[in-house]
């Protein structure tokens, strides 16, 4: 885990807990949480400003079932905890890889199903990171040209200074 402040507690609800309480944590908070657990209850607006997600994101995750589980106040006001925290760095993380919405939601449909999903969930990340790994080989290839291309312009343009 890469968190640097409190980790969640096994006894909060989560989106990451399996039925037989075993936690599914992902190691995506790329910084520490603003709150340590137990005094952690953030608005929306503070997720927001956290996460850089607008409001209106995390109100359509909400919506579509990538975040159903957010508490609320005894006023319906939003509570997040931590672990909604690393929840949607770990979205924000199959976000970068490209994976469909759909499937995001999917995979967090699986997670609150409980352990038995786990073969499913790993191979809806399976087929994820091999995406990931054709596109990074076909960035690796760009950037070779790339590569190839300016050490092309580099050495013309010394060319034609050493040539006047």
């Amino acid at each position: 885990m890469t968190l640097t402040q409190a980790q969640p507690s096994p006894s909060t609800s989560s989106p990451v807990e399996g039925e037989a309480g075993t936690d599914d944590l992902c190691a995506s908070v790329d910084r520490p949480f603003p709150r340590s657990t137990g005094q952690d209850r953030y608005t929306i607006s503070e997720v927001a400003q956290h996460t850089g997600l607008s409001v209106h994101t995390l109100r359509w995750y909400e919506r579509i079932g990538l975040m159903p589980h957010v508490d609320r106040s005894h006023t319906g006001q939003r509570r997040y905890r931590n672990t909604d925290l690393e929840w949607l760095a770990f979205v924000g993380k199959l976000r970068l890889t490209g994976m469909a919405v759909a499937d995001m939601v999917r995979y967090a449909d699986l997670m609150r199903e409980g352990d038995h999903t786990f073969p499913e969930r790993q191979a809806l990340l399976l087929a994820t990171r091999e995406n990931v790994l054709r596109r990074i080989a076909e960035l690796q290839g760009t950037l070779s040209v790339l590569d190839y291309k300016i050490d092309f312009y580099g050495e013309a343009a010394a060319a034609v200074e050493a040539a006047r």
